[in-house]
C-alpha cells in the first residue's frame, strides 16, 4: 500500500479567488490554469496497518498546525472512500521555491491525492482524483488533470472537478518565471475574499473571462489567452487590496517586471505578457522564438530566473523514484 507520484504547480490564467466551502474548498468560480515544468513536487506515501500515528513531511520538516490539517483532509477522504482506517506516512519534496507565489500548494495537494489514491488502489481517473486533490487545494485539482485545465465550480463533487482543455498553445509556449521572494498568505486571502467591495464586480465578469479563454485557447490565439490571463491577475489584486486585511502583494521588483514586459511589448512589439497569483513572483509568458531575449530583460530587472513549459498531469512513478 505504497506509491510516488510526480505533480507540476499551476500558473493560474483565469484565476479563482474565494470558497463558498471552506471544509470542501468549493470555489465561488470556475478557474482555468497551466501546469509549469520541469518544475515539480514529488510524494510518496504509504498506508501501514500496523502504526499509530499519521506522519507528514515536507523536506524532511515534521508538518504540524494548519499545514497537517489540510494533508488530513486529502488523506481522511481517501480513507473513507477506501473504507479503512490505517495510518499513513507522507513525505514530500518540492524542486521549486514554495510560498513565493509559484503554486507549491497546487503541486503538492496534487501529488499526494495521487500517490495516496494509488496506494489505497482506487482506480480513479484523473477528474477523479481533482476531487481529492481539491480538498487540500483548489488548485491542486487542477495541478492533477495538467496541462491547460479547467476547474469548474459546483457544490459537489460531480461539477466541482477538473479537465484537461485541449490546445495547441501547449508547444509554443514559454514561461519566464521571476523570483521575487516574498512570503505570502493565500489562504487567509481566500477566507476574506467575498467581503471586499471589488469582489461581486470580480464575480460580475469572471464568467465571461472564462468563456473568452476556453476560446482562445481553443483557437491557439496567443495574445488573446496572455493578455486575458494579465488582465485577470490585475482584478484579482484588486480584490485582495481591497479586503479587509488590505493585502498587497507585490513588491517594487514586481512592478519593475511589469514595466519591462510592456515595453518589450510595446516599443519592440515582442509577444510577452505578466501573470501573478497572490503572491509577488511574476510568471512571464512568451514564446519559443523570444524567450531568450525575454529572459535576458526580465532577467536585467535584478531578479532570479528560471524558463519553464508546460507541464503534463500528475502521474504515478516507479518505485525506484520513492522518497523512502
Amino acid at each position: 500500500m505504497k506509491a510516488t507520484a510526480k505533480a507540476h504547480p499551476i500558473q493560474g490564467l483565469i484565476k479563482y479567488h474565494g470558497m463558498r466551502d471552506e471544509e470542501l474548498r468549493l470555489p465561488y468560480h470556475d478557474s482555468i490554469s497551466v501546469c509549469t515544468a520541469p518544475s515539480h513536487t514529488k510524494t510518496t506515501v504509504e498506508f501501514r496497518s500496523d502504526a499509530d500515528e499519521d506522519v507528514y513531511l515536507i523536506g524532511d520538516e515534521r508538518v504540524d498546525g494548519r499545514g497537517a490539517e489540510r494533508i488530513e483532509a486529502v488523506v481522511d477522504h481517501v480513507r473513507e472512500l477506501a473504507g479503512f482506517d490505517h495510518a499513513v506516512r507522507l513525505e514530500s519534496e518540492n524542486s521549486f521555491p514554495s510560498n513565493i507565489g509559484f503554486g507549491s500548494s497546487s503541486s503538492g495537494f496534487a501529488a499526494a491525492a495521487m500517490a495516496l489514491a494509488e496506494a489505497a488502489d482506487l482506480g480513479l481517473s484523473r477528474p477523479d482524483v481533482s476531487t481529492v486533490a481539491r480538498r487540500g487545494s483548489s488548485s491542486a485539482a487542477r495541478a492533477v488533470t495538467g496541462a491547460f485545465s479547467h476547474l469548474y465550480s459546483g457544490m459537489n463533487d460531480e461539477d466541482c472537478r477538473s479537465k484537461r482543455i485541449e490546445t495547441d498553445l501547449e508547444e509554443d509556449l514559454r514561461i519566464v518565471a521571476a523570483h521575487v521572494p516574498a512570503y505570502k498568505e493565500t489562504e487567509e486571502a481566500h477566507r476574506e475574499a467575498a467581503e471586499s467591495h471589488m469582489f461581486q464586480a470580480r464575480m460580475a465578469h469572471v464568467h465571461q473571462q472564462i468563456d473568452a479563454m476556453r476560446d482562445a485557447l481553443y483557437d491557439a490565439d496567443f495574445d488573446r489567452a496572455f493578455e486575458l490571463a494579465e488582465h485577470d491577475s490585475l482584478s484579482l489584486t484588486a480584490t485582495t487590496m481591497t479586503g479587509p486585511a488590505g493585502w498587497v502583494y507585490w513588491q517594487p521588483e514586481t512592478i519593475a517586471v511589469f514595466n519591462a514586459v510592456r515595453k518589450l511589448r510595446e516599443e519592440e512589439g515582442v509577444p510577452v505578457y505578466f501573470s501573478t497569483d497572490t503572491g509577488a513572483s511574476v510568471y512571464v509568458n512568451t514564446t519559443a522564438a523570444h524567450v531568450d531575449a525575454v529572459e535576458s530583460a526580465v532577467a536585467d530587472v535584478g531578479v532570479d530566473t528560471d524558463v519553464w513549459e508546460v507541464g503534463g498531469p500528475a502521474e504515478i512513478l516507479p518505485e525506484s523514484e520513492a522518497l523512502f
